[in-house]
């Protein structure tokens, strides 16, 4: 997994790719001997945890393992707290979260030996280090060993460990201090590239779209002449269609066989996107009361890829997809007559399957 991660990052797109090759770099990392530490945030990890497991050997084998345990993980607190408990007897260092503040990023760092240096291997992603809800949720994973991700990660858990107080970052946004505003920053951009005639455009996928200030900014885009697309699986403020107000918004929700849980920000930048993934809603919770991580995704295949599988396919759904009307009722997508029906989850098996099958 070390040799395949320095060729070049791996993007795994749960469940239509297993989470298994994240499960199998932590239990390598475990036994081997140049590994010196692993630092994990634990959000929900479930009763029968391999994750776990693969600290607890890492620990036993000599190795610095730290892992911050968010016990006030709703309906996983009694899992938590017996998780936290073996692992302190077990040696692992084991932090509570920063006062406050619930800890809600998914990222895990790994530092390892080679040839005289240290290189920082990384897993961020969208979804729970579980491997039940890694079938049955729809969650985004990064694999780098990125230099400047590694330093953040590194600053980051320094952070939540109680070592040094961070408010900016080099290639993350984190909550509660920098996601707001750079993902603001990035609004007014497209705003600047349609005012210039550069056609701004943005992509936004999130669980709930519930924040009253980024819904006032998101309007204030679009009036700007931005095209927003939106998919939002749960509760959202916004109200496409509304005349001189809302008009270049669309916003859908897809409901099928996996529960959708990725979140992703696409910025088309006049042609030269960035794009963000990572834990956190548009939601006041996630960005001011909690510690997210936002992490940019920079080869221009997995950008490529994300885009197509994470957010092209899912306007193109028309049979499990509900379009949001101006009133605020949804409206279920059908084929037109003569289109051929398009489930987007069942597309994305099938491009798994021929991606294994090459």
């Amino acid at each position: 997994m070390f040799a395949a991660i320095r060729e070049h990052d791996i993007l795994l797109h749960r469940p239509f790719d297993s989470f298994d090759p994240f499960v199998d770099l932590l239990q390598q990392a475990a036994e081997d001997p140049d590994v010196l530490a692993i630092k994990m945030t634990l959000y929900r990890v479930g009763r029968d945890s391999p994750v776990v497991e693969a600290l607890l050997e890492a620990a036993l084998n000599g190795k610095e393992v730290a892992a911050l345990v968010e016990l006030k993980a709703r309906f996983d607190e009694e899992s938590n707290i017996g998780w936290a408990r073996r692992l302190e007897q077990e040696g692992v260092h084991v932090v509570y979260g920063v006062l406050g503040l619930k800890t809600h990023s998914k990222i895990a760092l790994i530092v390892r030996r080679e040839g005289g240096k240290i290189r920082r291997y990384l897993h961020l992603g969208t979804g729970n280090y579980n491997v039940w809800t890694a079938t049955q949720y729809t969650d985004l994973d990064l694999l780098t060993d990125d230099e400047l991700m590694g330093e953040d990660a590194s600053e980051l858990f320094n952070f939540l460990t109680g070592y040094a107080v961070k408010e900016t970052y080099e290639s993350f946004l984190v909550a509660p201090n920098t996601i707001r505003p750079g993902l603001e920053v990035l609004i007014r951009r497209e705003m600047a590239h349609a005012a210039a005639g550069r056609g701004g455009h943005m992509v936004l996928r999130a669980n709930s779209v519930v924040d009253t200030r980024m819904a006032h900014l998101l309007y204030e885009a679009a009036m700007a002449g931005v095209r927003i697309d939106m998919l939002v699986r749960g509760m959202c403020v916004i109200r496409p269609g509304i005349p001189g107000v809302s008009e270049n918004i669309r916003v859908r929700s897809v409901v099928g066989r996996f529960l959708e849980h990725s979140r992703v920000y696409y910025f088309e930048n006049a042609g030269a996107p960035t794009v963000l993934v990572g834990s956190a809603d548009l939601m006041r919770r996630n960005l001011d009361r909690r510690v997210e991580v936002l992490f940019p995704v920079h080869d221009p295949s997995l950008v490529a890829r994300l885009k197509a599988d994470a957010l092209d396919i899912y306007f193109a759904d028309n049979t499990h997809a509900r379009d949001l009307q101006s009133d605020g009722s949804y409206v279920r997508a059908y084929p037109a007559e003569g289109e051929e029906p398009i489930d987007a989850q069942a597309v994305l098996i099938e491009r798994s399957a021929r991606r294994a099958a090459r």
